[in-house]
């Protein structure tokens, strides 16, 4: 695994890639801008995976599975029952590490303009009621919050799973138990705290491969 800053050069051009992060952290809109810049097939998980009435669809999973199996995608790394298999088939994880207040700043204003505007998600589906809030436990906003920590958790796992080798130290000092079961062999971490971070990773390391490599199918 290597694990890599916003300005680090990347090692070789992205084919299949994962955004990672909580709600409101921006996934959608980088996952969007990757799929344009490096012509991959973009994969948006939330439209799989929503039916008419927020209901899950029962062809998720095989949906996910069967697109995975391209050469190249971007996609979100979200929805527990596919995590490990888009893992398992990406090369490069993006971790949008951003500060709890800023997320939340985000989502809570797409949440606000998403209500009040009625605009349509996926399959029909709207925002709920703003008061659902107070009494949903699982509401947007408040999921955002809790799965702030746990995304840090979730992403220790993945950094743990094998010896993570920082671009600029010898990874002979490196050394991390395999946890959880992950395969991360071959996996580049390229990990961005903040908005800043992610602009400058889009103008330098991403700008010096777009147009290069792989087209898509």
């Amino acid at each position: 695994m290597l694990l890599l800053g916003p300005s680090d050069p990347l090692p070789a051009r992205p084919r299949r890639v994962l955004v990672a992060g909580v709600a409101g952290s921006g996934k959608t809109t980088l996952a969007t801008v990757l799929a344009d810049r490096l012509d991959l097939r973009r994969i948006e998980l939330d439209a799989l995976h929503h039916g008419p009435q927020w209901t899950p669809r029962p062809e998720f999973v095989a949906d996910v599975t069967r697109l995975t199996e391209d050469p190249g995608w971007v996609t979100e790394w979200q929805h527990g029952q596919v995590r490990r298999l888009l893992l398992d088939r990406a090369d490069t994880l993006v971790w949008l590490d951003h500060p709890r207040s800023l997320v939340m700043r985000r989502v809570v204003v797409r949440t606000l303009r998403r209500w009040a505007l009625r605009e349509e998600l996926w399959n029909g589906n709207r925002e709920p009621p703003l008061r659902t809030v107070f009494t949903d436990p699982d509401h947007i906003i408040r999921w955002a919050w809790r799965g702030h920590a746990r995304m840090a958790q979730r992403m220790a796992a993945v950094l743990a799973s094998q010896p993570a080798q920082p671009s600029n130290t010898d990874p002979s000092n490196t050394d991390g138990p395999n946890t959880d079961g992950l395969n991360t062999d071959g996996l580049t971490v390229v990990r961005l705290s903040g908005q800043r971070q992610v602009n400058a990773w889009l103008a330098g390391p991403v700008r010096a491969l777009a147009g290069t490599g792989l087209t898509r199918e």
